[in-house]
């Protein structure tokens, strides 16, 4: 079936806004600029700020969710389902898994490339995996063991890309490393998220953009008030502020005044995370969880092909190689493949076995993201 307009351009959505996520974020952090007190410039290295930026855009979610609401009443026959009960406190254990994860991956991306960044996230399926198994009772079939196996070679073969492309990048081999060993770290806290939205969330069928912007709104508050006790805490060489704290907001809002372009990236990040959430549940109901899926990845060539152009990285052949690993492990995990073996005579399945109703279920086992699949 072909899509219709409005289907393309959400499709089209998603794919801009979520690569402007990373890439805005990233163009930040390649900004050199003078702090307070007339300090010598340095480079824009405030992850902590960055993310709580993050969950302003999530945030902004819930004012979405309430005029969709209020338009919806005014029609003659509603289409949004009235909102069952919830206690709103469900949405802290995931806020807080959520936080921990951007904020660690906010640090890691000062450390490596943007399209490493991108493409190390997909062991976020390991991990899912493994915890579904454990804590929810699932039965991954064997082509989602093979997608886990696929997914840890493609994760490999980055990381090698990222080792032996150091003599080329700004960034030492050391901060790569460790860059790409908190990407990896940090998928386990999101998949412990995912595994507690599925446990706790989404029995109680909560509107996604609702849902999204809860979490943003705890995400903010909560990362906001850390800001301050961040601004004492002692980081030493892990800060390139000149206070070397953990996280120097007044450093941050000064540099920012030097240099406008750092405050037009961080609006790209905040505004693109909001329109990315919104794209991605449409995308899901008016397409298929799959097609996000395919969108996820093709976001990661829109990345990588930008980083190469504008000269933030070298071109590296492992990095393709990994690329189509990675690829290839998500789509035996998501279960890609069994529309083409469909297709082979001898294993066509009975009619209406494959329908897209099927497609949008989008379990946890196979092609569910977190509520807030941020960039």
């Amino acid at each position: 079936m072909a899509w219709t307009k409005y289907q393309l351009f959400l499709a089209g959505l998603m794919l801009l806004t979520g690569s402007i996520n990373t890439l805005s974020a990233k163009w930040a952090d390649n900004f050199t600029a003078g702090g307070c007190g007339g300090s010598a410039e340095h480079s824009f290295q405030h992850p902590f700020l960055q993310a709580v930026g993050m969950f302003l855009g999530e945030f902004s979610c819930l004012a979405a969710f309430y005029i969709l609401l209020c338009r919806d009443r005014q029609r003659a026959e509603p289409s949004l389902a009235p909102a069952q009960p919830f206690n709103p406190l469900l949405f802290l254990p995931p806020a807080l898994c959520d936080m921990t994860g951007t904020s660690i991956m906010y640090v890691a991306l000062n450390m490596t490339s943007a399209s490493s960044f991108q493409m190390l996230r997909g062991a976020v399926i390991i991990f899912t995996g493994l915890l579904s198994v454990a804590f929810l009772g699932r039965k991954l079939v064997p082509s989602q063991w093979l997608g886990i196996l696929v997914t840890m070679a493609g994760l490999v073969v980055v990381g090698l890309a990222d080792m032996l492309g150091t003599r080329d990048q700004t960034h030492k081999l050391s901060e790569v490393i460790t860059g790409d060993l908190l990407i990896i770290m940090a998928q386990v806290i999101v998949a412990i998220q995912m595994v507690l939205e599925e446990k706790f969330i989404y029995k109680h069928d909560v509107h996604p953009l609702r849902a999204v912007g809860t979490e943003g709104f705890f995400g903010f508050v909560i990362l906001s008030l850390l800001l301050i006790p961040m601004y004492y805490i002692p980081a030493g060489s892990f800060s390139s502020s000149p206070r070397q704290v953990l996280e120097d907001t007044l450093d941050a809002f000064c540099q920012i005044g030097r240099q406008p372009l750092i405050a037009l990236a961080l609006a790209g990040n905040i505004s693109s995370i909001a329109f990315f959430n919104f794209a991605g549940i449409s995308v899901t109901k008016e397409i298929s969880a799959t097609t996000r899926m395919v969108l996820d990845s093709l976001r990661t060539v829109v990345i990588w092909a930008v980083s190469l152009a504008v000269g933030w990285e070298t071109f590296h052949g492992l990095e393709i190689l990994g690329f189509l690993i990675l690829l290839t492990g998500a789509a035996l995990y998501n279960g890609l493949h069994q529309p083409l073996l469909a297709r082979l005579p001898w294993r066509r399945p009975p009619a209406g076995a494959l329908g897209s109703e099927a497609e949008r279920e989008n379990l946890l086992g196979g092609g569910r993201a977190p509520i807030n699949a941020d960039g």
